[in-house]
């Protein structure tokens, strides 16, 4: 290995930057003068990254909305994969983003380049077939969830278990009354001990918001409807998406009580009574702060029809993943309705049974998925580079 550590890294979305961000922060702590390259967002570039092209041409979820963009990503990655092999890293580090990355990987790994997948692909729930692409490209893989790693034992490929970092950052009893008074103090927030507050996160990529908050907001009005005002915090991902999100609300002109946060989301979630959001990793950030929540979901139904069609498990929420049971409601596609999200929501508010076992169990987890991922991530992809 090299004197001076070289690592390239690719994320393709939010909770990747996220991820790689905390990533190079552990690795910088052993390595102060390690050379950080390839593609991140803004945390990554916070950390040191220079990023070849914006995150955000890379963020896009659905089988038809990728084809619609299948040309361009694959410029991309054919420029990232030659301009990766003139880099010569230590190691590749591929996070999350796995139709993207996993091939990407394989193409690195045939050039001699060691490469590091950190998030597991899904295939133990759905297109399992592609644990023999996984094999090929994979030098070691990172896992945030325990039972994924037992899967890639099973298959003889080199796992390191290393939590989530969202466990590691979050509290273990978030305080709820710190939140909302530093959202009052900003004038985000208006409590009066009454009004319930409702965290909506319709997602990060501009396809969810768009699909996704105009339900959220039908939801949401006949939940006022039924229990009388709510106060709705809605932290947008970027300055982009709150762009869309200012002119999807002005479009709708609903009577309901909204603040936008520019990001913010964990303050947002700690302050809230239930949350309203969109599947995926902020599934799990709402079950580490402790709230009840509803997860609905949509996507074209040609995308909807195939992934159902692959999938081999019942939930797509993390948190049901996780406890492999409905545990919280999740409501996809032709089930995810105002009327039903609704009645979801006011369960999730009124059920004090319910709340309080939820909290508990989300407890357990939390304890289970705090190991200091961001040092078990680098010591692993530190393990990698100096083969």
């Amino acid at each position: 290995m090299a004197a001076k550590l070289k690592v390239a890294l690719l994320a393709g979305e939010a909770s990747g930057d996220i991820l790689g961000a905390g990533l190079m922060k552990a690795l910088k702590a052993q390595y102060p003068d390690i050379e950080f390259a390839g593609i991140g967002g803004p945390l990554m570039i916070e950390q040191g990254m220079q990023s070849l092209v914006p995150m955000e041409r890379l963020s896009v979820m659905g089988i038809t909305e990728v084809l619609s963009r299948l040309r361009e990503l694959f410029a991309i990655r054919a420029r990232y994969r030659d301009w990766c092999i003139d880099f010569q890293p230590d190691v590749f580090v591929g996070i999350d983003a796995p139709d993207f990355n996993i091939g990407l990987e394989k193409q690195l790994r045939r050039a001699g380049i060691k490469t590091v997948h950190y998030v597991s692909p899904s295939v133990w729930a759905w297109r399992k077939g592609r644990i023999k692409n996984i094999r090929k490209a994979v030098d070691h893989m990172l896992t945030l969830l325990p039972f994924e790693a037992d899967f890639y034992r099973q298959e003889s490929i080199p796992v390191t278990f290393v939590g989530h970092t969202l466990a590691d950052q979050l509290p273990l009893e978030p305080d709820t009354d710190s939140a909302r008074q530093a959202l009052i103090l900003d004038g985000k927030l208006t409590v009066d001990g009454k009004k319930p507050v409702v965290a909506m996160l319709p997602g990060s990529r501009g396809s969810e918001v768009k699909q996704l908050l105009p339900l959220f907001m039908q939801s949401l009005l006949l939940v006022q409807q039924q229990l009388g005002d709510i106060q709705v915090l809605l932290p947008a991902a970027n300055a982009k998406r709150r762009q869309q999100i200012e002119a999807l609300l002005a479009e709708l002109s609903l009577p309901i009580d909204i603040q936008i946060l520019d990001q913010q989301a964990d303050q947002a979630i700690a302050a809230s009574d239930v949350t309203l959001v969109a599947s995926g990793t902020a599934t799990l950030q709402t079950m580490l702060l402790k709230k009840p929540m509803v997860v609905a979901y949509k996507m074209s139904p040609l995308s909807f029809f195939i992934i159902s069609k692959l999938a081999t498990t019942r939930w797509v929420a993390l948190p049901n993943i996780l406890e492999q049971r409905d545990w919280v409601p999740e409501r996809l596609q032709g089930a995810a309705t105002a009327e039903q999200i609704s009645q979801d929501l006011v369960t999730a508010l009124q059920d004090t049974e319910y709340r309080q076992d939820f909290i508990e169990r989300a407890g357990q987890w939390h304890k289970k998925l705090a190991l200091n991922a961001d040092q078990q991530a680098a010591n692993a992809v530190l393990s990698v580079a100096k083969k």
